[in-house]
């Protein structure tokens, strides 16, 4: 696995071998990306239930400012700092061990907020999904313009809406969607 553009154009990252870990493809990590566009540069992003951290460090290879990473898999956040080193990266970033819920109540009473939330959950974990949207809609994490992204797979049913978030596109990508939430005006 690799990045895909930007400052860290083509360097590798490493991933956990087995089932612990199942990081957003190359593709589909373009196609999110290729969504996102040239909004990443300037922003806060935060990347949640991270694994290798793949996708926040595409982020940072692409110029977001800031980047904040949740996992709590004790061999994912070796794994996510073994990556961070590799790249050099030692600013513009945050780790937080812990669960996700957790790590988003403790940035929700900092008063953090962020451009974009990308949510991965093991596809298995269903409730995660749904708690952490309805968390998430709760907060005041989000602006009115920050753009909420769920991975999961095609076969998981996400609701339209959770509190004022709602579903304003879908992209089917072989097992795996992105699903795009937006606060509602």
């Amino acid at each position: 696995m690799r990045i895909i553009s930007g400052t860290h154009r083509g360097l590798t990252l490493r991933t956990l071998k087995g089932a612990n870990l199942r990081p957003t493809s190359e593709q589909l990590r373009e196609t999110l990306f290729d969504v996102l566009g040239p909004r990443v540069a300037g922003s806060r992003f935060l990347d949640a239930y991270a694994g290798s951290g793949a996708v926040g460090l595409e982020a940072l290879s692409r110029g977001a400012r800031e980047v904040v990473f949740i996992e709590n898999h004790r061999p994912a956040v070796e794994l996510l700092r073994k990556n961070l080193a590799a790249l050099g990266i030692e600013s513009g970033c945050r780790l937080m061990t812990s669960p996700v819920l957790d790590a988003l109540d403790r940035l929700d009473e900092e008063r953090a907020a962020f451009d974009f939330v990308f949510l991965d959950p093991p596809y298995a974990e269903v409730r995660e999904y749904h708690h952490a949207l309805r968390q998430l809609a709760r907060s005041t994490l989000l602006t009115p313009d920050s753009l909420v992204i769920a991975e999961h797979s095609r076969h998981m049913f996400l609701e339209e809406s959770y509190g004022h978030l709602r579903r304003t596109r879908q992209i089917r990508h072989g097992d795996a969607q992105l699903a795009f939430y937006q606060p509602a005006s």
